[in-house]
């Protein structure tokens, strides 16, 4: 429906948001909640440096107040779709209507000439990389009851969106920036189906490698291989992040050149996992973080049929059972721009291409022939 926040009557409102989106009918419009380039402008200071809290693959966010007082965040879309207007809207009425818990909610959108621009709910806390991994700056402490809730949390938008929704969403880039923590640090998963509403040359679609060093399922990264087991495995590297509170896309821990789950892996296989553990999480039970980095291991095994679906993983962290290790197999892990197990190489359609994965933390996009 038409947004009333900004005053003016409907039947104006409702004719200025048609010219604004090419004459589209009412009837599509009063689905999908739309703003207009002014008001969002006005919104957010004239989109002011001040206001900017975050920036990603998709584009940049600020921090908005509508005329009510409603707290936003606005996300300006750095890539320009090449859909109609139509269809642009028909998708984000689709994504606007996903709602759950953990999932952060698209309220509207503005498409105004070449601007696409998308609502959503406000998060107090931002996102989970800058509290988890500026624990000092922020002075935010993330107790063991805080980080076991996050990770089931995020087991459980990502099981809706995996199994429950129809059609199936696959998130593609899960990790911490993508996980906003609202003000009782209830994570919520950003960015969810973003990828449906651009064309083949735009990053972050199915044909097209997306995602962020550290992350990525080796059968994604080297064949191009999409399916919800690859945000299965960038969950179980997500877990050890907020078990350790280190960057996992950095290579150098351990005092070796070795990505966060290299370095877990070999750790667990020492008997040694107490020293995954982040010093700033101050007591935990050992056994309850042990059982979680199994779960970690077992999302993120080589072989994308032998990771567990995330409604399995829920069950695993929910209920104190015990885990099978004898069906436990090594992870496989980047290093050098190749995909391997701590045991060997992973065989892939794509092996003879040659994808170069940086240590850096940044998104990683790299054309897949079709």
């Amino acid at each position: 429906m038409s947004c009333g926040c900004f005053g003016g009557s409907i039947v104006h409102r409702r004719r200025t948001t048609a010219q604004a989106t090419g004459g589209i009918d009412e009837q599509l419009l009063r689905r999908v909640n739309h703003f207009s380039y002014n008001q969002l402008r006005t919104a957010t200071d004239d989109f002011h440096s001040s206001n900017k809290i975050g920036r990603g693959g998709f584009g940049t966010v600020y921090k908005g107040v509508l005329k009510d007082g409603t707290e936003v965040a606005v996300k300006t879309l750095a890539a320009q779709s090449k859909q109609g207007v139509r269809e642009f809207l028909t998708e984000i009425n689709t994504i606007s209507n996903v709602k759950h818990p953990n999932l952060v909610e698209l309220i509207g959108c503005c498409v105004q000439g070449t601007s696409r621009i998308l609502v959503y709910e406000y998060v107090e806390n931002k996102s989970l990389d800058k509290i988890l991994l500026d624990q000092r700056i922020t002075n935010i402490k993330l107790d063991w009851s805080k980080r076991s809730a996050i990770c089931m949390g995020i087991a459980k938008g990502l099981a809706f969106l995996h199994e429950e929704l129809v059609p199936r969403i696959v998130h593609r880039d899960i990790k911490s920036s993508n996980i906003l923590l609202d003000k009782d640090f209830n994570p919520k998963i950003g960015d969810f189906g973003l990828a449906k509403l651009f064309p083949d040359d735009i990053t972050h679609i199915s044909t097209r490698i997306a995602g962020t060093t550290g992350y990525l399922a080796p059968e994604y990264a080297l064949g191009g291989q999409l399916t919800m087991k690859a945000d299965v495995y960038s969950y179980g590297v997500l877990v050890l992040e907020i078990i350790s509170g280190r960057n996992s896309s950095k290579a150098n821990l351990g005092g070796m050149d070795k990505f966060l789950l290299a370095w877990a892996w070999q750790l667990y296989e020492e008997g040694k996992f107490l020293e995954l553990v982040d010093p700033e999480l101050g007591e935990f039970p050992e056994e309850a973080v042990l059982r979680y980095i199994k779960v970690a291991f077992f999302c993120t095994q080589a072989a994308a049929n032998r990771r567990p679906l995330m409604s399995q993983v829920i069950e695993m962290l929910a209920r104190n059972i015990r885990l099978n290790e004898k069906v436990l197999t090594a992870p496989g892990f980047f290093q050098d721009g190749e995909a391997s197990s701590s045991k060997k190489s992973i065989q892939s359609s794509a092996e003879s291409t040659s994808y170069q994965i940086s240590s850096v933390p940044v998104t990683i996009t790299h054309v897949t022939p079709r």
